[in-house]
């Protein structure tokens, strides 16, 4: 059964897309000394209501993102599943946004979902969707493993679609309890940098 997933306004999801390419952008100027490819810019205004393009993903594209989403960050002891937090629509929102990255991601992950749902059909004779849970493990298992066939055909799709997963979950505050972020937190007190970092820095006494 698939989950419910939070859904997200246009412009939460957007907001969410606009501030993971300017980290995205800025990690890879840190990485390359390049100067930053066509992105998000300055465009769309968020004060509007309106967000200037439609979304793209069809319903079933939709219940298949919200299935591998939680497969690769379920709900656990750390916190909620991937679609509770509206993933989903953040992925949606990415690949529908009219930008270079954007749309090159749109390509590989919409090209992956249907590669899944059709092997899953071949190997199942039911979508990835709805494949049991076992079924869906073991097909995910194949595109992670050396020298197969279905590595080949989609493992690109994967690593990029999981990375975007992560990149929506761990920029909300569930994913930010999730791994122990405490900023913008006020402290009574600050008490410096542990004796091991002064000492690390030569600033120890």
């Amino acid at each position: 059964m698939t989950p419910t997933p939070l859904t997200l306004t246009r412009r939460d999801a957007l907001k969410r897309v606009v501030g993971l390419s300017v980290a995205l952008s800025a990690l890879d100027l840190q990485s390359f000394g390049a100067t930053s490819s066509r992105g998000i810019g300055m465009d769309p205004n968020l004060l509007k209501k309106e967000i200037p393009w439609d979304r793209v993903l069809t319903t079933e594209e939709k219940k298949i993102v919200t299935v591998l989403g939680d497969i690769i960050i379920p709900a656990d002891e750390h916190g909620p599943a991937a679609s509770a937090v509206g993933v989903p629509d953040f992925i949606d929102e990415w690949v529908s946004a009219p930008y270079d990255a954007q749309q090159k991601d749109g390509k590989v992950i919409r090209d992956g979902l249907a590669w899944l749902d059709a092997e899953a059909k071949k190997r199942f004779s039911k979508g990835f969707a709805d494949a049991a849970p076992a079924q869906q493990t073991a097909l995910l298992d194949d595109i992670v493993a050396e020298g197969t066939d279905a590595r080949k055909a989609a493992h690109g799709f994967f690593t990029n679609f999981r990375d975007k997963v992560a990149g929506g979950y761990y920029s909300t505050p569930e994913g930010w309890k999730a791994i122990g972020y405490v900023g913008n937190t006020p402290m009574v007190e600050f008490p410096g940098p542990p004796p091991e970092v002064l000492k690390h820095l030569g600033l120890a006494g």
